[in-house]
């Protein structure tokens, strides 16, 4: 019997959706409906870890600024 899931629409540009997809990949916790290039719907009571695994990538894929002095 098919089973309801809680799910929140997102949109998100292409890029942000790759690492999305990315990060569901192996365990498929967050990720009810991939709909189009822009749009997920993604499982409710995930949504908050979601947005910390993919500030962590954000962070990780980020140059941190020359702080060398060189102006």
């Amino acid at each position: 019997m098919p089973k309801a899931v809680k799910g929140v629409l997102i949109e998100c540009d292409p890029s942000i959706k790759a690492i999305i997809l990315k990060i569901d990949q192996d365990k498929h916790d967050y990720i009810v409906e991939d709909l189009d290039d822009q749009h997920l719907v993604i499982k409710e009571s995930q949504l908050p870890r979601l947005k910390e695994r993919l500030e962590e990538v954000l962070a990780d894929t980020q140059q941190m600024p020359d702080e060398s002095g060189s102006d």
